[in-house]
């Protein structure tokens, strides 16, 4: 592949996000009524994202509704974790492992990553009442070394876009963060005028690897993503 294939390539990757959070912020209507009643109406929310996230289950403003066996949406991101500025209307919890990884990873899933060996999956796709979103997704690995390829081949992933031709979106420099039980590499996310625009955090606690992305947030700081990524790290190693 020459390099104006991998820019095409990666620049399809970022529109998909881009449409996403469009189409998310389209929603937010839908959403705010699906957080008066949790199921019914918020089913509506399912159609803004990936179709392979089968066996969904919406909820309004807390996924851990829909909690499950040995990875649930208990140890993702809850809607008390947002910082000031993120209100969120909404959420699509799956527990297929088939939602899309990050906006570096094209339709690639976390089922896809481990070839469908975790012993469990867990993901939430969140809309707030401005635009962006936030998605994670979380697997449980069999092993510990099933862990550690999980972990590398994730932060090999968002690596990929951190060297991007001046004027391109990226990722920035890692940062690193521990909590007791778990570790993270986050990486702030920039517009090609260099302007902050969220951010995306590997995560690892024991046997169990995730990744959470925030793309718009309310602020040009780019350790505002920091926060979130400390905030499912915690869940995580919970």
């Amino acid at each position: 592949m020459n390099e104006n294939q991998t820019v095409q390539q990666k620049s399809v990757r970022r529109n998909r996000l881009a449409a996403a959070a469009c189409f998310a912020a389209s929603l937010i209507t839908v959403s705010v009524v699906g957080a008066q009643s949790a199921t019914a109406d918020g089913a509506a929310h399912t159609a803004a994202h990936r179709p392979a996230a089968a066996a969904q289950s919406t909820t309004a403003a807390h996924p851990a509704a829909a909690a499950a066996p040995a990875l649930g949406s208990a140890r993702l991101v809850q809607s008390e974790d947002f910082r000031q500025g993120l209100n969120p209307v909404g959420a699509t919890v799956a527990l297929t492992g088939g939602q899309a990884l990050s906006a570096c990873s094209g339709e690639e899933t976390m089922r896809d990553l481990t070839k469908g060996q975790a012993t469990a999956y867990a993901s939430v796709n969140w809309t707030f009442d401005t635009k962006g979103m936030l998605m994670e997704s979380a697997a449980s690995a069999p092993t510990g070394t099933a862990a550690d390829t999980w972990e590398k081949q994730l932060v090999e992933l968002v690596q990929d876009c951190q060297d991007e031709p001046a004027g391109h979106w990226h990722y920035g420099a890692a940062h690193t963060l521990t909590v007791t039980g778990g570790n993270a590499r986050w990486y702030p996310a920039y517009n090609g005028d260099g302007t902050a625009t969220g951010g995306v955090a590997v995560l690892r606690s024991g046997t169990k690897v995730a990744i959470v992305e925030l793309s718009g947030q309310p602020t040009d700081a780019p350790t505002y993503v920091e926060g979130i990524a400390t905030a499912a790290l915690n869940r995580l190693s919970s």
